[in-house]
């Protein structure tokens, strides 16, 4: 299990803030690895229980709450991490656990009970948790992410656009998937993530952006219409 615990702030960019900013830290800043272009690919599915409480504590601003998610970066990929990210006041915590792709898969399917081959304590409790609070996979999430680093208290700051999703097909595996846009293609969501305080020179291209910080979901944006709604009302 890989445990990761910090602060993630949020903000809404232009297309020009965008790469204005991103010009900017890329003088300051290492880009992820991963990055081509763009950036890399990621696709999640997410899971929520039968009377959706998750979506529902995150629309309702609840201080203490969870959303879990399998999540991949190219459908050929044979392996998926299983993710649970938890809310605890101004600090977020997020646990995950790589397993094959038959296992996935499974787990797509409701068969929870392949957990229990891992020898890890995150494992069973996510067996645990999804089959007593009956979570079901709920949509699936798409989108392109730009990401840069710092060794500076382990910040991470990455750039997501072009959102996709969709509620008919859970196969996060499949090379085919249909999706319908989400989002507006025209504006960027901007995640700084980091331990303790932030840098100034963060803060300060922050401010010059003119930019505030925000409350967003791409898992509550993702979902049907009349959840949708519900969100956007908030």
């Amino acid at each position: 299990m890989n445990e990761v615990f910090r602060q993630e702030k949020k903000y809404l960019l232009s297309l020009d803030q965008y790469y204005r900013l991103s010009h900017y830290l890329s003088q300051f800043l290492v880009e992820d690895k991963h990055n081509q272009g763009e950036g890399y690919h990621i696709r999640s599915l997410y899971f929520d229980t039968i009377d959706d409480k998750d979506f529902d504590d995150k629309v309702s601003g609840v201080e203490l709450r969870r959303k879990i998610r399998l999540r991949t970066y190219r459908a050929e990929q044979q392996s998926a991490a299983l993710e649970m990210k938890q809310k605890q006041g101004e600090l977020q915590k997020k646990r995950s656990l790589i397993v094959s792709k038959e296992d996935a898969r499974e787990i797509i399917k409701r068969n929870y009970s392949v957990l229990l081959k891992y020898e890890d304590d995150f494992a069973v409790e996510c067996y645990s948790l999804m089959n007593s609070m009956c979570y079901l996979p709920k949509t699936v999430v798409d989108y392109q992410r730009k990401a840069f680093v710092a060794d500076g208290n382990n910040i991470r700051i990455t750039f997501d656009h072009h959102m996709r999703g969709t509620e008919s097909n859970f196969d996060i595996f499949d090379e085919k998937l249909v999706e319908y846009p989400v989002w507006d293609p025209y504006v960027v969501v901007l995640e700084v993530k980091f331990n303790g305080f932030l840098l100034s020179y963060i803060k300060d291209a922050l401010r010059d952006c003119g930019v505030g910080e925000t409350s967003f979901s791409k898992y509550c944006l993702a979902r049907a219409v009349s959840t949708h709604y519900r969100y956007l009302g908030n």
